[in-house]
């Protein structure tokens, strides 16, 4: 779904226009880039240039979003080394994949991303809100790594903070564009900002819509075509500075929903079945994905000295997901599940800022809630004899709390020498109850009659009678100590190099997809990482190269994938170990006015040290997710400037090495029906492309993804091991384009 997050509409909390929905911001106001075109960045929960912060960070623009034609979170991937992104459901509940940390083949609502996602430094748990389209955004901040210190929950692989813009308070600004591509697509953005009191008041309003038909076409008679685009999302952005004083409160509101046809999926039929090609399917009954997504923030920051600045964050956030998944890939009902769960979430963060002449602290506390509550049907063709239709239905209650302290300072050991110390102890507690799950009987579609409750059961799925009061309840907690030392030189010359220790944690889960007995709904341990880096950033040949590179060395442990067995049956365990390391530069070349050459590049190795799943050693085995190589080369090439009139070519290749989708990599578990060399992707480099004219505050762009239609799959998961006769694969968006026209005051 591809949608959801940076959505809202709203309040206009000052002109009286009721119904609040309020979302929030960042510790400081969005920064521009500076004059040499670096960016300013707030990876260290204060503003810096991105060149001096000691972390490995991509940043991103919204102009440069826009003219790589990233206009949804799954597609960052394209443009960040060493990220990969993907999903069992098309654009919605994204899989990040950082340096090869990852939910690997997990796919449940109700499990954190490692990869932490923030908007505005607000901690985004529900997964399903990650998929979100893109907007009216300053940028987005991609942070490698572990950041157990001043992000901190479950960001054993690192964080994404998307950047909304904020009113400057100062005139009135805003843009208002309209495109049309191929699939019948239809896109209309726009926001308005204005100032309603110089210095003090003012509120910009931004909004998103697009409508599509479906992207790859369905061969069966009268069957709806997959991956289908309705989207739409608005946010409110009021900011306040009474008197031009010390006091900024800063309040979001932002609200979404997607209404789009469920992901393609090749199953029981595929490419290699007559009359139906790669971007084909042949499936009876394609769902809907049906998502939401709200929420309100306030940031106050009130500055108490020149040198000390109080921060609050205040957010409560919720949505929900409704998907109707038609899983077999087939004209037949084989599978069909509806994955349906509310999700609910506060937080409150407080921080202090000190920038002394040579001291500079960030420290404060964080609680965090969030609450899922999950009702999924699945619907199995001949599931309790042949012809006999039935399946499993499950529900339970998921609640987890976080409370945290955390200071980080820098200290500046000489006028060059930076020593960074931070630590941030984390307790986390977390309820699975209400929960209850039953065999029922029943034609695809119907309500189902209850045959025989499973959870709570210790046996074999319907060996226990059905009781309609039996529920099932656990408990699970940790507590963590994380951290980070660092070390940075700067240059005469303004390079950057920097070595750093690391430790980051991911709490520990539940296993949301135990329904066939209550024995493998256990509360499994917390992954952790420690991770080494060294690194070097700077501006070189007369400031016309800006170079960013890193290496890394991770001792991982306690990795949480899913085990899925006959019956169906789904464990969620624990990877005793994974040894990941590897490097990324990032370059970016302007020869001469008018040419910026663009280049990045990754290389991973992540594999498992010690991994046993369905009695088959994977020891050695790649973690899923994790290519060996990636590489985006493109450049932005100005034809002409006349001043009054621009033409900018920009094209891009990116490049993606083999990855498994899953932990068996294409090992089958001996005397099982697996198939699992099926569930990978060999590697292959696609070309995305725009072609931008500008006539003083308007703009006519044409684009291109996926240029030359390349055939990849996206994700895959093993479905032979669970006991149906093919795999679940997930095919990639064909060839899009269109012209977009924009209109800036």
């Amino acid at each position: 779904m591809r949608f959801i997050t940076t959505k809202a509409l709203a309040i206009l909390l000052c002109s009286g226009v009721s119904q609040v929905a309020l979302a929030q911001e960042a510790a400081s106001a969005p920064q521009p880039a500076v004059d040499n075109g670096d960016i300013i960045v707030t990876a260290q929960r204060r503003s810096q240039s991105m060149l001096s912060v000691p972390l490995a960070i991509s940043a991103l623009g919204g102009e440069t979003l826009q003219n790589k034609g990233i206009s949804n979170s799954a597609a960052l991937a394209t443009a960040v080394p060493n990220l990969q992104v993907s999903s069992p459901y098309g654009s919605t509940q994204p899989n990040f994949s950082l340096r090869g940390i990852s939910v690997a083949n997990e796919y449940n609502s109700n499990q954190a991303s490692p990869v932490g996602v923030y908007i505005d430094d607000v901690y985004i748990a529900a997964r399903t809100s990650h998929g979100m389209g893109l907007f009216d955004l300053d940028r987005v901040e991609v942070l490698r790594g572990p950041q157990g210190t001043l992000f901190g929950r479950n960001t054993t692989g690192g964080a994404i903070n998307f950047i909304t813009r904020a009113p400057k308070l100062s005139g009135t600004n805003g843009y208002a564009e309209v495109g049309y591509g191929n699939f019948n697509t239809f896109k209309a953005q726009a926001a308005i900002e204005t100032t309603m009191v110089e210095d003090e008041l003012g509120i910009r309003v931004a909004g998103n819509y697009e409508k599509g038909d479906g992207m790859l076409h369905n061969v069966a008679p009268g069957g709806r075509d997959s991956n289908s685009v309705d989207t739409a999302q608005g946010r409110v952005y009021l900011r306040m500075k009474p008197g031009n004083g010390p006091l900024d409160i800063k309040i979001r509101a932002y609200a979404g929903r997607d209404r789009g046809a469920q992901a393609a999926i090749h199953g029981l039929t595929g490419p290699n079945t007559p009359g139906q090609g790669f971007f084909d399917i042949n499936e009876n009954d394609v769902g809907e994905n049906r998502t939401d997504a709200w929420g309100v923030a306030a940031n106050v920051a009130l500055e108490l000295s020149p040198t000390v600045t109080l921060t609050s964050i205040t957010s409560y956030d919720g949505g929900k997901q409704n998907l109707q998944q038609a899983a077999d890939g087939s004209p037949l009902n084989v599978l069909n599940i509806n994955w349906r769960s509310n999700f609910r979430q506060f937080s409150e963060e407080a921080r202090l800022n000190y920038e002394g002449e040579r001291l500079k602290l960030v420290g404060g506390g964080f609680y965090g809630w969030d609450r899922t509550i999950t009702d999924n049907r699945f619907n199995i063709g001949s599931a309790l004899a042949p012809g006999v239709d039935g399946g499993f239905f499950q529900h339970y209650r998921q609640t987890r709390r976080s409370y945290a302290a955390f200071l980080q300072g820098d200290y500046d050991l000489t006028d060059k020498l930076v020593l960074t110390l931070g630590a941030r102890y984390t307790w986390d507690k977390a309820k699975y109850g209400d929960a209850y799950a039953y065999l029922f009987a029943g034609p695809f579609g119907s309500a189902g009659t209850p045959i025989a409750s499973t959870v709570p059961c210790a046996g074999v799925a319907g060996t226990c009678a059905y009781d309609p009061a039996a529920r099932y309840a656990i408990d699970g907690s940790n507590k963590a100590l994380t951290g980070r030392a660092a070390l940075s030189y700067t240059f005469d010359g303004g390079t950057l190099v920097y070595a750093s220790y690391s430790r980051g944690y991911r709490s520990g889960a539940f296993n949301g997809g135990g329904y066939t007995s209550s024995v493998g709904i256990t509360y499994i341990d917390p992954e952790r990482v420690n991770a080494y880096e060294v690194g070097v950033k700077g501006r070189f040949l007369d400031n016309k190269l800006t170079l960013s590179a890193a290496g890394f060395y991770y001792d991982y442990s306690n990795q949480q994938v899913q085990d899925t067995r006959p019956g169906p049956v789904s464990f969620l365990v624990n990877a005793p170990k994974s040894q990941v390391y590897g490097g990324e530069v990032e370059a970016s070349l302007r020869p001469f006015d008018g040419l910026v050459i663009n280049l990045s590049g990754g290389y991973l190795h992540a594999t498992y040290k010690d991994l046993t799943l369905q009695d088959t050693d994977l020891s050695g085995n790649d973690l899923p997710f994790a290519p060996r190589w990636t590489g985006t080369a493109g450049f932005d090439w100005t034809i002409f400037d006349t001043g009054s009139d621009s033409l900018t070519f920009s094209p891009t290749v990116n490049y993606f090495s083999r990855q498994y989708f899953s932990p068996f990599n294409g090992t089958d578990a001996v005397g099982t029906a697996q198939n699992n060399a099926e569930l990978q992707q060999k590697g292959y480099a696609k070309v995305n492309a725009t072609l931008a004219w500008a006539h003083g505050p308007f703009q006519l762009r044409g684009w291109i993804n996926n240029a030359f239609n390349r055939k990849t799959y996206s994700y895959g998961l093993d479905l032979r091991g669970a006991g149906f006769p093919y795999n679940f694969l997930v095919p990639a968006m064909p060839r899009t384009f269109g012209v977009t026209g924009r209109f800036s005051f």
